[in-house]
């Protein structure tokens, strides 16, 4: 468990720094340069991402069960994910209507991959996981969506061709999972 915790900690600690230290982040950039901060902020993630994967690993074999999801929870989470993978596709995808009416959907798609896997997922290393994950992208959401109103930031009208785009790239790679990758990746089938 001191894995994942450290892994969470490493991962998430560069995400949040806008969060809580917004001023300090940007007299950091304004001395070190953007590349040098970019480097230091991908390296500590990259460290925490893989220390994460493997502490949750290790962790969730000996990890107590703090509930039983019902066997249906499976397929709403596999739902649910149809709508995180548009999410997380509008955040790459430019002019769409999701992000217009988000401003950060990739924060809206990890909420919703959190969530949903939370519905399934009842062990106490999933509930570690996924609910810090959770709880950092509400937040990481509301300071988002104040740091934009107090700056004025306002998204561009979304037009339809890329907002088609987006939903097709999110319900691809969504199949994707769908059809074996999630079953190889995580060992679980979606659907059960």
């Amino acid at each position: 468990m001191t894995n994942l915790i450290l892994g969470l900690i490493l991962f998430l600690a560069p995400h949040a720094v806008r969060i809580f230290a917004d001023g300090w982040r940007t007299r950091t950039i304004a001395r070190v340069g953007e590349g040098p901060w970019k480097g230091i902020h991908s390296l500590i993630s990259i460290a925490g991402f893989v220390l994460l994967v493997w502490g949750y690993g290790e962790a969730r074999l000996a990890s107590a069960v703090l509930y039983n999801p019902p066997p249906f929870t499976y397929s709403v989470t596999s739902v649910l994910m149809l709508f995180a993978f548009v999410l997380v596709a509008a955040a790459y995808v430019p002019g769409n209507h999701i992000k217009a009416a988000l401003g950060h959907p990739m924060l809206a798609g990890v909420k919703l991959w959190a969530f949903a896997h939370l519905l399934a997922n009842g062990r106490l290393a999933d509930v570690i996981l996924l609910g810090v994950f959770l709880a950092w992208a509400v937040v990481d959401f509301i300071a988002a969506r104040r740091r934009d109103r107090a700056a004025g930031i306002t998204y561009a009208t979304g037009r339809v061709m890329r907002t088609a785009v987006t939903v097709a790239a999110g319900a691809g790679v969504w199949v994707t999972f769908i059809l074996g990758l999630h079953r190889w990746l995580i060992g679980v089938p979606p659907f059960i």
